[in-house]
């Protein structure tokens, strides 16, 4: 018996505002979905953010139900949960994957919390933010429980864990229940594999390379599914490769060495199918920084799909760059970076915590913090 495991599509989603990203992302899960069908399996695990927002355009939404329905024309069934792309965060809300249930779609949900497929429990829960953390760990008890009775348990999972994700978590590893076969996780773009309770868990990453800290992940574990036999007693997992649609190169450029290692990326492009990415850093010496922006526009932006150049700021402070910053309070400075957001919550909230906790008043801070996240993640969007 054996299943893929996928996540992390998010379909309609067009890195830097360009439509050819768009496109790639969605050759990038046909391509995984004529992978599984080739494959063989028996059926589909999808652990959240199929979709990048949760009112997708009627060609999002087209691009996943013409999928749907060759798995169904496969005879594969697929068992899916929402992601927190997936849903609105605002009470009595549905998210898009609900239009599919006629094509064949098994959505886990509050109403649904588990599904028998022959002798296999499949259960799982829809994403849950921070705030709805005590109605997570219930649920979570509840489908262990529900779970006791069958021999392969499978719990699906959309949600930041401590272990894997230090910074942004909503679930520790310690909360999770340990008497599931295979924990089919999703929200971490990047793949991992790891031994837990009586199996294993994994995340399977995105299908696409959609932010830049993922290259180096990519490049050493590849982008893709996972194809999970459940047959025995410990679930076997292999990753299945699909390649990015296009290159994502990451460069540092030392500044005295620009014009050589120009060349070297000229050289680099020129054989790739696909006009591709750059995300340049660049650092060393005294250097303005639109004379540079100038040199890589005339010299590569033809080549590429687009340019993202960073600097370092050492290097810009060696050209006196930043230095009006130095009299600044810490409220003035906050005032200045926050006014790149242009957005007045923002700015209250970072006013706000500074306020509190730089006074020590840490169970303010968790206060504001928590009602800021209700109330503008729950609002229409």
């Amino acid at each position: 018996m054996k299943f893929a495991h996928i996540a992390d599509n998010h379909l309609g989603y067009s890195q830097y505002g360009l439509y050819p990203r768009e496109e790639d992302v969605f050759e990038a899960f046909k391509e995984n979905i004529d992978k599984i069908i080739e494959e063989r399996v028996d059926f589909v695990i999808h652990s959240g953010d199929l979709f990048e927002m949760a009112k997708p355009s009627p060609h999002v939404l087209l691009v996943f139900q013409e999928a749907l329905l060759k798995l169904k024309n496969a005879n594969i069934d697929v068992f899916a949960i929402a992601g927190n792309h997936d849903i609105v965060m605002r009470r009595n809300t549905i998210s898009p994957q609900y239009l599919s249930k006629n094509l064949g779609l098994k959505l886990i949900d509050s109403k649904n919390p588990y599904y028998i497929y022959k002798d296999i429990f499949i259960g799982g829960i829809t994403y849950h933010s921070k705030p709805y953390k005590d109605d997570l760990i219930n649920s979570l008890k509840n489908l262990s429980k529900q779970a006791e009775n069958y021999e392969r348990r499978i719990l699906l999972l959309h949600q930041g864990i401590d272990k894997f994700l230090p910074w942004q978590y909503e679930l520790e590893l310690d909360e999770i229940p340990k008497n599931f076969n295979y924990y089919a996780c999703g929200h971490v773009h990047n793949r991992i594999m790891a031994d837990f309770g009586d199996g294993k868990l994994a995340y399977p990453g995105s299908t696409e390379i959609l932010k830049k800290n993922e290259v180096i992940d990519y490049k050493k574990n590849g982008k893709g599914f996972y194809l999970v036999d459940i047959s025995g007693n410990i679930p076997e997992i292999e990753a299945i490769d699909v390649k990015p649609k296009r290159e994502f190169i990451v460069k540092i450029i030392q500044y005295p060495n620009l014009d050589n290692d120009i060349s070297n990326l000229k050289r680099e492009i020129k054989d790739l199918d696909k006009p591709p990415i750059l995300n340049l850093l660049i650092e060393g010496g005294n250097f303005s920084k639109s004379d540079v922006l100038e040199v890589l526009n005339n010299e590569l932006s033809d080549l590429t799909l687009t340019v993202k150049t960073d600097f370092d700021i050492v290097s810009l402070r060696k050209n006196n760059i930043g230095t009006e910053l130095s009299h600044l309070s810490a409220n003035d400075l906050l005032k200045k970076y926050l006014s790149e957001f242009a957005n007045e919550d923002i700015d209250n909230l970072a006013m706000n915590l500074l306020d509190k906790l730089s006074k020590d008043k840490i169970g303010d801070g968790k206060r504001i913090a928590a009602k800021f996240y209700k109330q503008y993640f729950e609002r229409d969007i």
